[in-house]
């Protein structure tokens, strides 16, 4: 039985816009049920909102977050299916039937996932506003044909971007959990 969301947590069944002319358009609202990190959500979504929004304006799951918004930086990644998603460039409406992982979906504050670790013990951050994304495309290059050095890792994770400047650190903590598998 799907979580359907409070009229406090959903989206409202209609909204009022403004279009660039400065004419009010009605805008839509379509049911929308999710699979997020195992538990099933229903509500109501303008069919123009994306996974990236539906996760973290109305399932309030934050840790996947929004950076350019344009499917460069990488830092929305989440899993749909076991595959990495930009989730700024995906709309939520055609993932009904999907799985979708998220980094709260991942370990514990407890019980770290091993890559979670491996980004611990090798400083594979440092303001961490990267890191979810870093590390859910780094748990899906696991199961990838990507090669055994550095180079093929770093080209397998080319679409993460580090304002920081951590990469040799991000390739450093995926070649541990490789090298332990």
């Amino acid at each position: 039985m799907p979580h359907t969301l409070s009229r406090h947590e959903a989206a409202p069944q209609t909204s009022r816009s403004r279009e660039p002319d400065g004419e009010s358009a009605s805008s839509v609202t379509i049911p929308v049920e999710l699979n997020v990190n195992g538990q099933h959500y229903a509500f109501a979504l303008d069919p123009r909102t994306t996974l990236l929004d539906a996760l973290r304006e109305y399932l309030h799951l934050t840790g996947t977050k929004k950076g350019c918004d344009h499917g460069q930086c990488g830092a929305c990644t989440v899993h749909v299916n076991g595959r990495r998603v930009n989730a700024c460039l995906s709309l939520a409406a055609t993932h009904a039937d999907d799985t979708i992982t998220t980094i709260e979906g991942v370990g514990e504050p407890d019980a770290l996932h091993p890559m979670q670790a491996a980004f611990v013990e090798c400083d594979g951050y440092q303001c961490g506003y990267c890191t979810s994304g870093q590390i859910m495309s780094a748990l899906a290059l696991l199961d990838e044909a990507v090669g055994p050095d550095d180079a093929d890792v770093r080209e397998a994770m080319s679409g993460n971007l580090c304002r920081c400047g951590a990469y040799q650190n991000i390739v450093a903590a995926i070649q541990s959990v490789r090298g332990k598998r």
